[in-house]
């Protein structure tokens, strides 16, 4: 899929992903979906929504993971 997007949580981040590291995947991930690097202004509201809820639903699953028994992440 989108090959470009990086992973996000140790050993491949040496540090926690950034709240804008997220978004930007998000993002990413949002427009390979919907095939519009910027949508228009009557689809604007949607793809936002989905950027955030991409965003949200990213940080949960970081804050969720175990990596060699570790949390990666401190949910937010």
């Amino acid at each position: 899929m989108c090959r470009s997007i990086k992973t996000l949580r140790p050993p491949a981040l040496p540090e926690e992903a950034t709240d804008e590291e997220i978004r930007a995947a998000a993002l990413q991930y949002v427009r390979k979906v919907s095939g519009f690097r910027a949508p228009a202004a009557h689809n604007r509201e949607v793809f936002d929504h989905a950027v955030d809820v991409i965003a949200q639903a990213t940080a949960d699953l970081l804050g969720g993971l175990e990596v060699r028994g570790q949390a990666v992440r401190q949910a937010g």
